[in-house]
């Protein structure tokens, strides 16, 4: 019964990757230029550029640099958001400030950010971190008001207290909403992510893709550090949900 489980669930990833790979085969055959390599030669060059050790260490930082900014944003706008939505007063407050400041593309700011920062991980950190963060504040905020108000005059008529109500009450229902924020904001991260790595610095896929393989017209490494990208982005949506089955079970479906 596992293993028909396990099998259930891996089959239709299969098949996805396959129909996506022959429509990429279809159109490098249609196509047929050296600028849109064959899905298998583009495989291989990963696979090789992997061995020797180098696409490795650009994906290594990558990843480094995403999952600390996911972190940052995280403990830092969990509880700011928690805080909002417990209050009436607090969110009428903040509402005029977040829906002022959260439209504006947080890319912007990367000038002053390097200015301050300087060209190494703490100015990308920050600025991916900036950009979940927003989204983690709003999604949190909204998923802590939201609570039943029911549930929550009965648990107050039990004498529970506020660090209490906190803990068994509005930091759980916070969660959902922090991993709907940082599954919706890991594109937007990416993308932040391989333009702030294609410039000031060497490592780091954005680097890879942009300076390295673009400026050599080395277009299988190319594509061989998009597809890293892809299973970068695609590896933190499966520990998003794996996260999120493991401490929000009241709430799986």
């Amino acid at each position: 019964m596992k293993y028909n489980s396990i099998i259930s669930k891996i089959i239709p990833p299969l098949i996805t990757v396959a129909i996506m790979g022959l429509i990429w085969h279809l159109f490098s055959v249609i196509i047929s230029s050296h600028i849109f390599p064959e899905p298998i030669h583009v495989v291989q060059t990963f696979v090789k550029e992997i061995q020797s050790g180098q696409l490795l260490e650009h994906i290594t930082i990558s990843v480094y640099r995403v999952l600390l900014s996911i972190f940052f944003a995280s403990v830092t706008a969990t509880p700011l958001g928690t805080i909002l939505g417990m209050s009436n007063r607090l969110y009428s407050i903040s509402a005029p400030v977040i829906y002022l400041t959260y439209p504006i593309p947080k890319i912007v700011f990367l000038p002053l950010v390097l200015l301050f920062l300087g060209l190494g991980d703490a100015s990308k950190v920050f600025l991916i971190s900036l950009i979940l963060f927003f989204q983690v504040v709003l999604l949190v905020r909204d998923s802590v008001r939201n609570v039943n108000s029911e549930l929550i005059l009965s648990i107050e008529s039990l004498g529970a207290g506020k660090f209490t109500m906190l803990k068994e009450v509005y930091f759980p229902a916070s969660l959902p909403g922090l991993f709907s924020a940082l599954r919706i904001s890991t594109g937007v991260a990416m993308a932040v992510l391989f333009f702030v790595e294609s410039f000031g610095t060497q490592k780091g896929l954005g680097y890879y893709i942009l300076v390295d393989s673009w400026g050599r017209l080395a277009y299988e490494e190319l594509y061989a550090g998009v597809l890293a990208m892809a299973l970068v982005g695609l590896t933190i949506y499966y520990i998003l949900d794996a996260s999120e089955k493991y401490f929000c079970k009241w709430n799986n479906k």
